[in-house]
């Protein structure tokens, strides 16, 4: 049995940690001019991915240190050094006491998420037919893109150009694994992929409008878990908006929540 604790915590996070590192490195080499980097602060990984990227922040704070000061320290330096807001998304595995220290400094919460696993032991399923998934290359990596920012499209106005730019990337970044799925010979769902130690993690699903509600993120999703368990992963991982659709669908696929994480946010002028 796998218990919802530090330990479970420390894994899940330091998967998504590396997970984001390895998009911060593929921009950096694509992008040198970006100044994308990531640095490892005893065990918390600070991620810099430009002022307005999701992924400027960091995971992990609290999990593998109890210098949660030092830490913090040295994270805000290394974004405000960088002209961007600090960002620390925070498991509630961590000593409470670090809640106090974030609100003495000047963070306010602004953000949950609801943080899955999904053991991979004995995982099999019957693969629908009429969808043909596959796992692309760099060649590839514009029909991926343009598909999974179709899919974006219609959840957040004016994204989609944002999400074909983040989606290039997310190709070409090491251990990434992106899945495509196809109907009648065009892309209708794509999904992200990684393996990091034994687990693998899930993120990024989407389905052109015009190919929703005929099964393609149920195929995606269970082709991905399927890959995992062939590839040795004991675990899978995914994360959504608390009681989103996202959440529900992942529930309804195995999925526990391990627990709800907290994004924070330095204040500005602090």
């Amino acid at each position: 049995m796998i218990y919802a604790d530090k330990e479970l915590s420390r894994r899940l996070e330091r998967t998504e940690a590396q997970a984001n590192a390895d998009f911060v490195e593929a921009r950096a080499s694509m992008e040198p001019e970006s100044g994308a980097a990531w640095l490892d602060i005893s065990g918390t990984y600070a991620m810099y991915d430009g002022a307005e990227s999701p992924l400027t922040q960091t995971f992990g704070l609290g999990l593998f240190s109890d210098s949660f000061e030092e830490d913090l320290e040295k994270a805000e330096g290394f974004f405000i050094a960088r002209g961007a807001p600090v960002f620390h998304e925070v498991s509630p595995m961590t000593d409470a006491s670090l809640l106090g220290v974030l609100s003495v400094r000047g963070y306010q919460p602004i953000e949950l998420t609801s943080v899955m696993y999904r053991e991979l032991a004995g995982y099999s399923h019957t693969a629908d037919a009429k969808f043909t998934i596959r796992i692309v290359d760099a060649q590839e990596a514009d029909v991926w893109a343009r598909t999974a920012a179709a899919g974006w499209a219609t959840e957040f106005e004016g994204i989609e150009d944002f999400m074909f730019r983040m989606g290039r990337l997310t190709v070409k970044a090491k251990r990434t694994k992106p899945f495509l799925v196809e109907l009648d010979g065009s892309p209708v769902a794509a999904g992200g992929f990684g393996i990091y130690d034994d687990i693998c993690i899930l993120a990024g699903a989407s389905t052109v409008p015009e190919a929703r509600r005929q099964g393609a993120q149920s195929a995606l999703l269970s082709a991905r878990l399927d890959y995992g368990r062939e590839k040795g992963c004991s675990l899978a991982m995914m994360c959504a908006a608390p009681g989103s659709q996202s959440q529900k669908n992942a529930q309804k696929n195995g999925f526990k929540i391990a627990y709800t994480r907290i994004k924070w946010q330095l204040a500005t002028g602090t």
